[in-house]
């Protein structure tokens, strides 16, 4: 980034406030009631039950479940069909999102506190870099770029936020936006920090991914950004993906959980990363 790097040793310690949430309100991108949450639930188990075996299990009348049903697909949750419905998102998205809910909500509740008034952000596609999206309410005139359409419910529900989503190539194993054109449009920005992911990291290999058109997509924020922020669950630590993205030590702030071992916080706090760990 062409600025000199500033040697961060002490280590900061984040501890999320006590919530009384289930863990399935932690991965929903809007705030579902309990019926509500249940469905999707129940479709995500078995895509294909109708209407009537719903209400079964419910225990509510087929009306009910068809007003559900239309309540989600009017918020973008689901897709409705004849005598039932699918879930909006694909697979690989949905299990993605129930992995671990709790710990990413921490982690982008954490990440979020480094957004001020007035900043420019980008936020790269992922389930855990999304949150924050959820965490920005009540700050304003933050400008957001981002290739993730996870955070459309955020921008059609946030007027203080500006959002502005990059073209390209849609991928909705991820929802998200690569290729050349996303890469171009990224260009045209350049913003204080970069909130990015990885589905692996280590000091050998840096942080990498499983879908290589992302690469481009996160080196072009890295290189746009005065400031790179990189949000992980402890799991990935020390796992390798496909494609390598940036060295480890281009990364100028690491927000992970408390399960990353001793050792592997003084080798990244040698890097001169700052370190911020969330307590869930």
């Amino acid at each position: 980034m062409g600025s000199p790097r500033l040697v961060m040793l002490e280590k900061k310690e984040y501890r999320k406030p006590k919530e009384s949430k289930s863990k399935a309100e932690e991965w929903v991108l809007q705030l579902l009631n309990e019926r509500e949450r249940k469905i999707l639930d129940l479709l995500i188990e078995n895509p294909h039950i109708g209407s009537s075996e719903m209400s079964k299990r419910l225990d509510v009348s087929s009306v009910t479940v068809r007003s559900d049903f239309d309540n989600l697909a009017e918020k973008g949750y689901l897709i409705r069909t004849r005598g039932g419905a699918l879930p909006a998102f694909h697979p690989a998205i949905l299990a993605r999102q129930k992995n671990l809910p709790d710990r990413k909500a921490a982690i982008a509740k954490a990440a979020a506190t480094f957004v001020d008034d007035g900043d420019s952000i980008m936020i790269e596609a992922g389930t855990t870099t999304a949150l924050i999206g959820r965490y920005l309410l009540g700050k304003r005139d933050v400008q957001v770029v981002t290739d993730s359409t996870l955070l459309l419910p955020y921008a059609r529900s946030n007027p203080s936020i500006h959002f502005t989503f990059v073209g390209g190539i849609f991928r909705p194993e991820a929802e998200s936006m690569v290729g050349p054109v996303a890469v171009q449009h990224l260009e045209h920005f350049h913003v204080k920090t970069a909130f990015i992911g990885t589905d692996g990291f280590s000091l050998e290999n840096g942080l990498t991914t499983h879908m290589m058109e992302a690469t481009e997509v996160v080196r072009t924020m890295h290189r746009r950004s005065d400031r790179t922020v990189l949000l992980a669950d402890s799991g990935k630590w020390g796992q390798a993906g496909f494609a390598r993205i940036i060295p480890l030590k281009e990364v100028d702030t690491l927000v992970i959980d408390s399960g990353l071992p001793e050792a592997a916080r003084k080798d990244i706090e040698a890097l001169g990363i700052e370190l911020l760990i969330v307590e869930e």
